[in-house]
């Protein structure tokens, strides 16, 4: 193998360590909540949204979850806002992720695991934008991992990143309503982000059964339908 190649993927695989040392040590998964956005985003108009988006987008592509951005977007901003900054930082999570690995650690990756990124490879190839839609409307699966193995494979980036984008939208919808301060009782309010985060669930499932046409991007993802579907 190229000892390029095998520099790359050393390097990746020792920042995401290092990453997971710092998020552990220092907390910093800890620090994304109420008491922050409190003092350093909120009233602070477009340098506290840029934080927010800038502080979303690494959260979400070190592998926390984009609904709990969304759901701080709601409460920062509110439903509308807070879905827009929600989505956007989401996007750029998915777009730092893929692009990290695709620089550092492609070939590498892809010649030790190359049965996982076939898999994803293939389901993706033909369709990135439709079957990228199909995968994050789902309510199962790995954010960031889709977003690194996607890096890795031959998958085109802007059909990836439009589908990707356009699936957010649903769940980062849901979280940002039942984060905001839209004037509704909070029980209603958190009923109505738990009804429709069923509801779009349910239809990225029927999507994904429908239109896969027997392909899989990951085991996971068919072990957690399966369980969810009482197979």
């Amino acid at each position: 193998m190229n000892p390029r190649v095998i520099l790359r993927g050393l390097l990746l695989i020792a920042t995401l360590i290092g990453l997971g040392y710092l998020l552990e040590v220092t907390q910093f998964g800890a620090s994304l909540n109420e008491t922050w956005i409190d003092s350093e985003v909120r009233g602070k108009g477009m340098s506290g949204e840029a934080l927010f988006i800038a502080a979303g987008a690494l959260f979400t592509a070190l592998g926390l979850p984009r609904q709990a951005v969304a759901f701080l977007g709601g409460y920062a901003f509110g439903f509308i806002a807070g879905t827009t900054l929600g989505l956007l930082a989401a996007l750029f999570g998915c777009v730092s992720a893929f692009y990290y690995a695709r620089l550092l650690g492609r070939d590498f990756v892809a010649a030790r695991f190359p049965h996982r990124v076939k898999k994803l490879d293939g389901f993706l190839r033909g369709n990135p934008f439709s079957m990228a839609l199909l995968i994050r409307l789902l309510p199962v699966g790995s954010n960031a991992a889709t977003n690194l193995v996607a890096g890795i494979s031959s998958v085109r980036g802007l059909p990836f990143f439009a589908g990707s984008a356009l699936g957010y939208i649903p769940q980062t919808a849901v979280f940002a309503l039942i984060g905001s301060g839209i004037q509704l009782d909070p029980a209603l309010r958190i009923g109505a982000g738990v009804a429709l985060f069923l509801a779009s669930g349910i239809m990225g499932v029927w999507l994904y059964r429908k239109y896969r046409h027997g392909k899989t991007p990951d085991e996971e993802i068919e072990r957690e339908l399966k369980q969810a579907n009482g197979d």
